[in-house]
């Protein structure tokens, strides 16, 4: 039995780590447990967007759009490493919605959030400027909105959170849990195969797709009021299909919008589908009508037409929606929902449902005022304050800190420094260590990927497989030979 902790948190995602986080910053005693690897699921298959959702303004989600670009602010300041802007190209479809609509949508847009730094909305001549889409297409408006690494986010935040004394459990399953006198004692299976009990004060249910299994399970049956709706979303990553850093916001006729963004250089990322998901949350993947529905439409906007055969990879994940009713999948709200369970005589139990990417650090804010008068603290919020670890990059900013780093290091090259600065932020120095060449940094296996990186991520990032380091902490994956990939997975096994 370890020692009673004020919050324990299910589920290593994106809202797991950022509840963690926040409470442990505020001087809790914080564990997290997930039973897989952190970011393995719904957090790492996203469009890798902080946006605001443009069109949840046909939703009328006037406060969610809202919240999500002053988030997108708050991140772009504390995760400058993570967060990069971005240029949004949107088309004209002329059969579709009206170039006023829009142009009205996108002004709302500019001006409902608070936008500070990021470039206005103009519109585009495709005529006069060029354009990869096919000639119909005459004009259309750009925008922006920010890309982010998000399997890195969720490392930042669980990094944060156990720098600030939480207890980060990767691989551990909570199996069961029950209060006595008020306090949760929990039931966690490590990686071994053996059981240890935790006592918490208040258990918070982040388990993302499972929330309501553990819910069930674990809590008060009488106050189950929310339902999940699982929405599979997927994405197919294809050569690249244009020159240049512009993203492509894409609208089809089903009323959704599709992204086409500049992915890892040399690629095109695609996506995303909305579809119900009945299944077991971890068993997703692509289906061949969702690669067929994205090459489709792709193909009616760009020169450069596409088929599921020039797919080089996919993947997908399972959002776990606060079912609203909406018998549209895409139209289900993406806001959040969190639900305190707290009657006399049982230990409180918070469940989160539905959230996204971009809401996190809003999201954790919210938990720690619904737990305040439950747990008796009154820090005060400051998560949006301070950089997320790696974010410490002064009034230089991003491009001040990549041109110090190339300085101090030239020998790692142009495309090794960006992405050693990209990923890690300051922290990039930790991994280089005293390391003065290439060869200091041990065996090379391909793709700029070193085996001080991997020592790196396994000694501080809970990395413990090649997945961990190719697909989620890196996408080195998709630039490897298959030999190569064999050759990381041998030398984790070893």
């Amino acid at each position: 039995m370890t020692d009673t902790a004020d919050i324990f948190v299910i589920g290593g995602g994106i809202n797991g780590v950022g509840i963690a986080r926040d409470a442990a910053g505020r001087g809790l005693k914080v564990a997290l447990a997930e039973k897989d690897d952190l970011a393995a699921h719904t957090s790492s298959a996203s469009s890798k967007l902080i946006h605001g959702g443009l069109r949840y303004l046909e939703h009328y989600e006037f406060r969610l759009v809202r919240e999500s670009l002053h988030e997108r602010e708050v991140l772009m300041a504390t995760a400058p490493h993570l967060v990069h802007a971005r240029r949004f190209i949107l088309p004209h479809h002329s059969a579709l919605r009206p170039a006023f609509l829009i142009r009205l949508g996108l002004f709302l847009y500019d001006h409902i959030g608070g936008r500070r730094t990021l470039p206005p909305t103009r519109t585009v001549d495709f005529v006069r400027e060029g354009t990869p889409l096919q000639n119909r297409f005459r004009k259309g408006f750009e925008y922006s909105d920010c890309w982010v690494d998000d399997s890195r986010l969720v490392v930042a935040a669980a990094l944060d959170a156990r720098d600030r004394g939480a207890t980060v459990l990767k691989g551990h399953e909570v199996t069961g849990a029950d209060w006595q006198d008020g306090v949760w004692q929990v039931s966690v299976k490590g990686p071994d195969g053996t059981v240890a009990r935790h006592a918490a004060r208040v258990l918070v249910d982040a388990a993302g797709p499972w929330v309501n299994r553990f819910r069930s399970r674990l809590g008060p049956q009488q106050h189950i009021d929310h339902k999940v709706r699982l929405v599979k979303g997927s994405h197919i990553v294809v050569q690249a299909l244009y020159e240049g850093r512009e993203a492509y916001t894409l609208q089809n006729r089903d009323g959704r919008v599709v992204f086409a963004i500049p992915y890892e250089g040399k690629f095109t990322l695609i996506g995303t589908t909305d579809v119900v998901h009945m299944g077991e949350p971890s068993d997703v993947a692509i289906s061949q009508d969702e690669t067929i529905y994205l090459c489709e439409v792709i193909s009616t906007y760009f020169r450069k037409t596409i088929t599921p055969a020039d797919v080089v990879w996919s993947y997908a994940g399972v959002r776990p929606l606060a079912d609203d009713g909406e018998a549209n999948a895409s139209k289900t709200t993406r806001d959040y929902v969190l639900d305190l369970d707290h009657t006399d005589g049982e230990a409180p139990m918070l469940s989160v449902y539905g959230g996204k990417l971009t809401t996190f650090r809003r999201l954790a804010e919210e938990v720690m005022e619904k737990l305040a008068p439950v747990l008796g603290f009154d820090a005060g919020d400051w998560t949006a304050q301070s950089a997320l670890p790696g974010g410490e990059m002064g009034a230089g900013g991003f491009a001040g800190f990549l041109a110090a780093l190339k300085a101090r290091h030239p020998w790692l090259g142009t495309d090794l420094a960006t992405r050693y600065a990209t990923a890690y932020g300051t922290r990039a120095e930790a991994l280089i260590g005293e390391a003065k060449s290439l060869d200091d940094l041990g065996r090379d296996f391909g793709a700029g990927l070193y085996e001080a990186e991997i020592r790196y991520q396994c000694a501080e990032e809970w990395a413990t497989t090649a997945e961990d380091i190719l697909w989620r902490r890196s996408k080195l994956g998709l630039h490897m030979t298959p030999d190569e990939r064999a050759a990381v997975q041998a030398f984790m096994g070893a």
